[in-house]
């Protein structure tokens, strides 16, 4: 105060104080967010190392596939709680699966197929690549269409392995999608009836699990993707992927060493296109057909 009169002050500005509120606010949100993130990082890190430890344990996983499952959980998880409980899901029934009528399968396709139900790093990665790919880049993008692209390869990987799985134990001898002539059961390419109405299953229960969480994603486009995903994979199987020939045995396989303990040689598919790759390419015809039907 000076010569008796009183300094005046303004009075804060409405908008001033609205706008330090919101940046308050958004401050908050932001770390909310990124605290949640944290969190679901180290939760998906310890359970996804736990998990895949523990399938190792079982069988289910050579330590190359823990490792990478590992991986693959971590990602899913840090991209939302729904994304790694619906890999999970589908991991637990592809294991639950094999493991089902798991002595009798060998005797019936051991002499065929390259690789057992130890599932190593290349298989972890073909089946869940896509979908960890898509999980990221929803992370970066917050775009829904990752949800179809995730969910898609999901549907496609699930419905190959109900096909594989229980088409195999039903024990008759499939026929090849191409030719329609009866082939090996375990025959890459090779199709029936019990497994066309398992690969179905498959989709729709990977479909039901995206409907539970509520994924903007129509529910006949997660099933179609799936469908679409697993008649992919047959069809390669059947033409590019690598077809080999034991000659001391005179059969059919995929085995680089056949369990005759024989090398075997290449008789026909591009060379190197395993059934590893024909996986990868039916998880990403799966993601996109769901894409487009979205």
């Amino acid at each position: 105060m000076v010569g008796g009169e009183r300094k005046l002050t303004a009075a804060p500005s409405p908008f001033k104080l609205e706008t330090a509120q919101h940046s308050v606010s958004a401050s908050g949100k932001r770390y909310s967010q990124l605290t949640e993130f944290v969190a679901r990082v180290i939760t998906g890190l310890i359970g996804a190392g736990i998990f895949a430890f523990g399938a190792r344990r079982m069988r289910a996983l050579s330590t190359s596939g823990a490792f990478a499952g590992t991986v693959v959980g971590t990602i899913a998880l840090a991209a939302g709680w729904n994304w790694g409980i619906l890999l999970v899901a589908h991991f637990i029934s592809a294991s639950a699966l094999s493991k089902l009528g798991e002595k009798r399968k060998a005797r019936l396709v051991g002499a065929v197929v390259e690789k057992g139900d130890h599932r190593d790093a290349k298989q972890v990665l073909a089946n869940g690549g896509v979908y960890a790919l898509a999980a990221i880049a929803y992370m970066l993008s917050r775009t829904n269409a990752w949800y179809a692209v995730g969910i898609g390869a999901l549907a496609a990987s699930a419905a190959d392995t109900w096909a594989t799985e229980i088409g195999t134990l039903a024990g008759r001898n499939p026929r090849s999608i191409v030719s329609g002539q009866p082939v090996p059961a375990g025959t890459s390419g090779g199709v029936s009836l019990i497994g066309t109405i398992a690969s179905l299953g498959g989709a729709l229960f990977i479909a039901a699990g995206a409907a539970i969480a509520r994924w903007p994603v129509p529910f006949t486009a997660v099933v179609l993707g799936g469908l679409a995903g697993a008649m992919a994979d047959s069809l390669l199987g059947a033409t590019l992927q690598t077809r080999r020939w034991c000659d001391v045995c005179a059969k059919p396989t995929e085995r680089p060493v056949h369990n005759c303990g024989n090398r075997t040689r290449r008789t026909g598919g591009v060379r190197g296109f395993d059934n590893d790759a024909v996986n990868a390419v039916c998880s990403g015809v799966g993601a996109l057909v769901a894409l487009l039907l979205s």
